[in-house]
């Protein structure tokens, strides 16, 4: 089947178009390769899944553009099957200085995705959310029917861009599901985010900072089950209408994550500590119960588990991603 991946240069993007390519599957990647980190990283990305495209069945085609482009969208979504939407300005820090930019991008772009979708009959949209929809938690873990009042403009673009999506399933009937991501780690992540500062710190003997108190928790998610929740939803449709929160199997404090990374790596450096956010979220952890039940999802991967896994890569692939993580 075809499929159109958004962002698919991107870090979850990348492993989408990556994982359906080597399915056997017909995949279009858009992306604006704008530079919130290194390009590079997302050159890489391109290049993986061109070289899956040569040792499997699929084919991987790449379009350098913009979702805000709404000709562009229209021309990209009537020739495929299923689109998986990925693209979107990051960054809840960097979104506090240009509350305008995510929404253009985050709402914009995805509302220009959905009317494409609804006037060509597509089988499914998949549209990318983020535990940001939450804000301050009034319990724990979230499910999906917690109050969501999110403390930064990236989280606000977000929430408006999947209830864009269940709209769009309930007023015009068009296939979509909304995946809320909490936290997504894993190999070719993007460099500045903390599993990866904290690794790149750490084997260069440089103690992990930690922004405020450390005493913040998250949920981390690992790659290899978003990428799996996403490819259930090529077949099963029991989710369609839905918004579920796409989580792991526990969540961490800052504080013990940088530990657990520094006592891997470098046990005897201390940890440091800086400035706090104020659009950081206190904490997340996800209640994973609805997409267990709709679409089977279970997390494979603890923290610490997939903490191990991602230093192995690092160590592995460190001589062309540590230059990415440290000129970030």
């Amino acid at each position: 089947m075809s499929i159109l991946v958004t962002g698919g240069a991107g870090f979850i993007g990348g492993h989408l178009a990556e994982h359906f390519v080597r399915e056997g599957h017909d995949v279009v990647v858009v992306d604006n390769f704008d530079p919130y980190y290194n390009v590079q990283l997302k050159e890489h990305n391109v290049e993986v899944a061109r070289e899956a495209a040569e040792e499997t069945e699929g084919s991987y085609e790449l379009v350098e553009g913009d979702v805000r482009d709404e000709d562009l969208v229209y021309d990209l979504v009537e020739d495929v099957d299923y689109v998986f939407h990925e693209a979107a300005q990051a960054g809840v820090r960097t979104s506090v200085d240009n509350p305008r930019k995510p929404n253009s991008i985050n709402v914009d772009g995805t509302l220009n995705v959905l009317d494409a979708a609804r006037d060509t009959g597509i089988e499914r949209v998949v549209v990318a959310s983020s535990s940001s929809v939450y804000g301050k938690p009034e319990y724990l873990p979230y499910d999906e029917d917690h109050p969501t009042t999110p403390v930064s403009p990236y989280g606000v673009s977000k929430l408006a861009g999947e209830q864009y999506t269940r709209v769009y399933n309930e007023i015009y009937g068009l296939p979509t599901v909304a995946l809320r991501y909490f936290t997504v780690y894993g190999p070719r992540m993007r460099p500045n985010m903390a599993i990866s500062n904290f690794v790149s710190r750490c084997v260069n003997d440089e103690p992990p900072v930690v922004y405020g108190s450390g005493e913040q928790t998250r949920d981390f998610t690992y790659i290899d089950d978003i990428v799996r929740a996403n490819d259930t939803l090529l077949d099963d449709d029991s989710a369609d209408g839905e918004i579920m929160n796409i989580g792991s199997t526990d969540n961490i404090s800052i504080n013990e994550l940088a530990t657990e990374i520094r006592d891997q790596l470098a046990p005897e450096l201390d940890i440091e500590y800086a400035e706090r956010n104020d659009a950081d979220a206190e904490h997340t952890h996800a209640d994973v119960s609805k997409a267990h039940d709709r679409i089977g999802y279970e997390a494979t991967h603890s923290i610490r588990e997939g903490v191990s896994e991602f230093i192995d890569w690092y160590q592995a692939n460190r001589d062309w991603y540590e230059p990415l993580v440290r000129d970030s």
